[in-house]
């Protein structure tokens, strides 16, 4: 049986969506541009990696802590470091880092680890 994609996942995604609607119209809301987004980047990550690998591959799988960190390591390097060297578009920011690592270990403690907590 295949799973639902959770509510939370797609919440996210309305809220990417609202954010570039609002940036293609001059609307600009500081901490929900600069770092809500970034926050947000590895918990939806890891939960479209575990997605895929449960209910398309079928298999069962939890994302652990050091998949956790080595993805918030991974979208880190990619969005702030390497991105802003190839295109103007991206700025690195420190804070972004913080935000991507702060997301993802919500995420592992609050979904991953509770789960397993309780089984």
């Amino acid at each position: 049986m295949k799973r639902i994609i959770s509510h939370w996942f797609l919440l996210g995604l309305a809220v990417w969506g609202g954010v570039i609607l609002m940036r293609r119209n001059g609307i600009y809301i500081p901490i929900i541009n600069d770092h809500f987004t970034d926050f947000i980047t590895v918990p939806m990550y890891c939960y479209l990696i575990e997605y895929i690998m449960n209910s398309i591959i079928s298999c069962h799988w939890k994302p652990d802590l050091k998949f956790v960190l080595t993805s918030a390591l991974y979208l880190s390097f990619l969005f702030e470091v390497l991105c802003p060297k190839l295109s103007a578009h991206f700025t690195g920011d420190f804070f972004d880092v913080l935000a991507y690592f702060a997301g993802g270990m919500i995420y592992y403690f609050v979904s991953v680890r509770h789960l397993n907590v309780r089984k």
